[in-house]
């Protein structure tokens, strides 16, 4: 009778078992890759959020620098002397009358990097009631003297309201105003139109 061998102690015999050919290694390697890429793409949109959310931060830090430069502009209005002088080179940002036809004047950079503009005071902006945020530089202003109009007769009503005045005499100013944000990337620029009756 011939007899089979017998395994040694302490070996087993893996003939009966299939082989292994790695699956379960390249199914994880799949699923780490896939993971990866998830959390890359979740952290450049984060980025991408952040820099947004920044950006409009800033533009609203601008937007509210302009704003308070034209509240300046309009207080300093109501406290012009006839005396002031309003002239076309723009002495201390009070400009005359444009040409007609010319290129507007708050479109040349010139006028804004040089003394024919006026620095709106305080230069931060108050956040939220909390706290107060610098701004990269103070906003400034223009005041253009736009035109004077009179009106010697009243044509809506029989008495006249203002018979005080002999003519009633209004001055028109466009103001325009640059707000700038936390960084100088950030500019806004405003312009209202201002009416004044003046003696």
């Amino acid at each position: 009778m011939v007899r089979s061998p017998r395994p040694e102690r302490g070996r087993s015999d893996h003939r009966g078992l299939p082989k292994e050919t790695g699956m379960a290694l390249f199914v994880s390697l799949v699923l780490l890759l896939v993971l990866t890429l998830l959390g890359i793409s979740a952290v450049q949109t984060t980025g991408l959020e952040t820099r947004m959310a920044r950006n409009d931060h800033d533009a609203l830090l601008a937007f509210q620098a302009a704003e308070s430069a034209l509240r300046e502009a309009e207080t300093r209005l109501d406290t012009l002397t006839s005396t002031v002088v309003f002239t076309a080179t723009g002495n201390g940002g009070l400009w005359s009358m444009p040409q007609a036809g010319s290129a507007p004047r708050w479109q040349d950079d010139e006028v804004w990097q040089d003394g024919s503009t006026i620095a709106a005071l305080p230069a931060s902006v108050a956040e939220a009631g909390t706290r107060e945020v610098e701004t990269a530089a103070p906003p400034r202003y223009i005041i253009e003297h736009v035109a004077t109009v009179e009106r010697t007769e009243n044509a809506y009503q029989i008495d006249d309201p203002y018979a005080f005045v002999a003519t009633d005499r209004v001055q028109v100013f466009r103001i325009t105003a640059l707000g700038i944000g936390a960084t100088e990337h950030a500019r806004v620029m405003l312009q209202t139109t201002y009416g004044r009756v003046m003696d």
